[in-house]
């Protein structure tokens, strides 16, 4: 709530955990053209090999849609015509939106309103502008989820630091990590600019936040000064998502939640190449291999990508078979206020034990 992810929708943030990613939702914190896979890309490492598990499947609940509605702090006002209006605390704000195949609701003097309007286009190497029709803003501005402070951010790559439908997931940690009455150890992998990290931490977890992008650990940093938590438990990691969580089970660390919201494509500092489709399973293999004897959850977004959530429901539930609990798979929808009507912004599928 990203280098960062794929071709989002423009869902979501770039190079967050693993790969640099180059979301395009993410298609954020690096600067310039994403490098040819030949540039400084490593050898992968030999592919882990995977079997389908013994056992039986965890129950499953879909679909399941968690919609986020507008409040005090966010709000997607209107959409339309392939772009979507949106109140972010102080700001109205105007991005693409491809899914916005309708026609919008409001009036041309609502939107001629806004005070942040992001023209350009980030796919492949181009880098979008924000124009201000009012008074020239700031790169920041302060937001807040729940009572955790945090800053807004205009980026290159049209996204501003936040994913607001990641809320329901957030809410459902948070209640996750109360309900549990003993510590909680919490991964956030691919983690961005460290909402749902800041998110467990307040609600008493030690965190270990995994990011690619140093110039998204460094806003992330930010972002926990912000809050006032900066006594709290927080790892934060500039390392490659795969690879971190390779070490991790090699050295026998364990955690009672994971996050992962892996770009389609993307690149780790050193080169690593991220295929979502190809790299997926195993990283999701070696989640179910790093959680602790008594885990709580395990949630996987996926941004933009040509899939059905049935895709990686049936691969949550194949990688937990044997753990009981339930799977959880379908997609996060934000409530537009003008129309009522339901803006996708991905898929999901998590595991509860």
């Amino acid at each position: 709530m990203k280098p960062f992810r794929d071709r989002r929708r423009d869902s979501r943030p770039p190079a967050k955990g693993g790969a640099e990613h180059v979301r395009r939702r993410d298609a954020g914190p690096t600067a310039g053209p994403e490098p040819k896979p030949q540039d400084r890309s490593e050898p992968k490492a030999a592919p882990r090999m995977l079997s389908r598990r013994d056992g039986a499947l965890p129950a499953e609940h879909l679909p399941l849609i968690l919609e986020v509605g507008p409040n005090q702090d966010y709000a997607l006002l209107d959409s339309g015509a392939g772009e979507k209006l949106e109140q972010y605390g102080p700001y109205r704000i105007v991005r693409p939106e491809g899914q916005a195949i309708w026609q919008k609701a409001l009036a041309a003097r609502d939107w001629e309103r806004a005070d942040a309007i992001f023209t350009g286009d980030t796919d492949e190497e181009g880098i979008g502008r924000w124009r201000f029709p009012k008074t020239p803003l700031g790169e920041t501005w302060p937001m807040k989820h729940d009572g955790i402070d945090y800053l807004g951010r205009f980026t290159s790559f049209r996204h501003v630091g936040v994913f607001p439908e990641q809320a329901s997931h957030w809410d459902h940690m948070a209640g996750l990590i109360a309900a549990a009455k003993r510590p909680v150890k919490v991964l956030n992998l691919f983690g961005y600019t460290g909402l749902a990290s800041l998110v467990a931490a307040h609600a008493g977890a030690e965190v270990t936040h995994v990011d690619a992008s140093k110039k998204a650990i460094g806003w992330a940093r930010e972002n926990q000064e912000m809050a006032g938590l900066s006594q709290k438990p927080i790892r934060w990691i500039v390392d490659d998502a795969v690879k971190f969580a390779e070490r991790e089970e090699r050295r026998g660390s364990r955690y009672d939640i994971i996050l992962f919201d892996p770009p389609a494509y993307g690149r780790g500092p050193k080169g690593e190449v991220w295929q979502l489709f190809e790299d997926l399973p195993a990283l999701t293999d070696i989640c179910r291999a790093i959680l602790t004897p008594k885990p709580l959850a395990v949630v996987l977004t996926a941004y933009s990508i040509r899939a059905s959530f049935f895709a990686i429901h049936a691969l949550m539930r194949d990688t937990f078979a044997g753990m009981g609990g339930t799977v959880e798979s379908g997609e996060l929808i934000i409530r537009e206020k003008s129309a009522g009507r339901a803006l996708s912004t991905s898929l999901f599928s998590r595991w509860v034990a």
